[in-house]
């Protein structure tokens, strides 16, 4: 059985593909026009180096983002502190935010409330994929908590059955790369 890409090997695979593309496309046109192979080949050149520039430029300016988010550190965190951050995190995006007691939370790691609605959040700080044991927790916790929505939020990705499930149980998923967006906006919003 054939094991499936991960979404960072497929995209590498799509931008090689496109360079590939570009470049082969270029070089042909060149010689249609031209009709000289010398002058097709350096402008084959010419085209890979300005791809591998600009995404080489968009590469870093990625990084540059992920390091002003703070991500590495998350990283570092225990559980709690996870989620004694996440609970600073929302209280900055206006949300009266409680941490749940550490054991016998009933599947809800932070009570959100703003606008009237109550929200679950059960917060993950993993290395690894987040399963659908913890979208299974915060719907429980929703009507526990009588809350009008359940999130589940990470440092990390999920697995693709915890998408199912969240999508199938009206649970939003919050990943690696939303937490960072969400970090930033904070962070510009308090400037």
């Amino acid at each position: 059985m054939a094991r499936r890409k991960s979404k960072k090997k497929q995209k590498q695979d799509d931008t090689l593909g496109l360079v590939g593309g570009v470049s082969i496309l270029s070089s042909l046109i060149a010689l249609y026009l031209t009709r000289n192979a010398v002058i097709s080949v350096i402008i084959l050149i010419v085209v890979i180096a300005v791809l591998a520039l600009i995404i080489h430029s968009i590469e870093e300016a990625k990084l540059t983002r992920l390091r002003r988010s703070g991500i590495a550190e998350i990283d570092k965190m225990t559980g709690t502190q996870f989620e004694h951050y996440l609970g600073q995190l929302f209280k900055l995006q206006g949300y009266n935010a409680t941490v749940t007691q550490a054991q016998g939370d009933y599947g809800a790691d932070l009570v959100l409330n703003k606008d009237g609605k109550r929200i679950v959040v059960q917060a993950k700080r993993y290395s690894k994929n987040v399963n659908l044991k913890a979208v299974q927790e915060v719907y429980g916790a929703i009507s526990h908590y009588k809350a009008s929505a359940g999130w589940v939020v990470t440092n990390s990705r999920y697995t693709q059955s915890a998408i199912n499930l969240a999508r199938s149980n009206n649970v939003r998923l919050v990943d690696r790369e939303e937490l960072v967006e969400m970090i930033l906006r904070v962070k510009e919003s308090r400037k």
